[in-house]
């Protein structure tokens, strides 16, 4: 039997979340959460990039951000820093960089652990059929 459409999408949210519950375990001895470790990482893949661009890549609003930042800043894991006009740029210290470092580490085994099932070329299958379904707008 055909699973609907519906146990699909509820299959691919379990998934998701038995991805955050792991990361946000496995990140509480380094004493940040998963969205501190997402903050810190966009940062190292996006120097520069505005305010207003991390809040997207970190699926949060402008405002959600800058008090994530503000949070960050408080901990010298990111510093502000000028930019063109108006605009508000951050960048990881040596403290948010070793963290940033230390937890790609727990994130890779992680999803190494959840992806362990399946062969290479499954999960090469999985990753183009996500980047098909991603690239098509609802």
């Amino acid at each position: 039997m055909d699973k609907s459409l519906q146990d699909l999408g509820l299959s691919v949210k379990r998934l998701q979340m038995r991805h955050h519950d792991g990361l946000t375990a496995g990140l509480a001895p380094l004493g940040i959460s998963l969205v501190q470790w997402d903050a810190l990482r966009h940062l190292h893949q996006n120097p520069g990039a505005s305010l207003h661009d991390l809040a997207q890549l970190t699926f949060q609003s402008d405002q959600g951000f800058g008090t994530l930042a503000g949070r960050m800043i408080t901990r010298e894991l990111i510093e502000r820093m000028p930019g063109p006009g108006r605009a508000v740029r951050h960048r990881l210290t040596a403290k948010g960089e070793k963290l940033r470092e230390q937890g790609a580490y727990i994130v890779d085994a992680v999803f190494a652990e959840s992806f362990r099932p399946l062969t290479a070329a499954q999960r090469e299958t999985l990753d183009e059929l996500l980047a098909q379904l991603l690239a098509h707008p609802l």
